[in-house]
């Protein structure tokens, strides 16, 4: 169907998702962004938050803590250090990544430090958003 990119989700541990997608909504580190059917190509480094996909059974969410995407016309591949499906993930499955995201940041110098704080505050922001 013209109307549908394909849609992947991977991460180190195992392929999360793999289906046609209406649309993917993707947490990229410089906005948020929406790709769909002949969405023109682009690769992104993802920050900590909530890929949503539209697809023909719904509306299917999953945290991404990082990694990178890649879109085509044809296709959204999302490559994540760390994965969860939304409905799966709790809080504290992300504890262990905050407090070395912190520690990082307590340790990062010059042009670093920024960065790290992002880290930090786009963590906490998803762990907020989290019930």
């Amino acid at each position: 169907m013209a109307d549908m990119i394909q849609f992947d989700l991977v991460s180190p541990e195992k392929r999360l998702a793999s289906f046609e997608a209406a649309s993917v909504q993707i947490p990229g580190v410089d906005g948020d962004l929406t790709a769909m059917a002949g969405h023109s190509p682009v690769i992104t480094t993802l920050r900590p938050g909530i890929v949503r996909v539209q697809s023909a059974e719904g509306e299917t969410d999953y945290v991404v803590v990082a990694g990178f995407v890649e879109v085509t016309a044809e296709s959204v591949s999302v490559i994540a250090e760390r994965a969860h499906a939304g409905d799966e993930v709790r809080k504290e499955d992300l504890e262990d990544v905050l407090a070395d995201a912190r520690a990082k940041a307590a340790e990062a110098e010059g042009e670093h430090k920024d960065g790290a704080e992002k880290l930090v505050s786009d963590l906490v922001e998803l762990m907020d958003r989290m019930d």
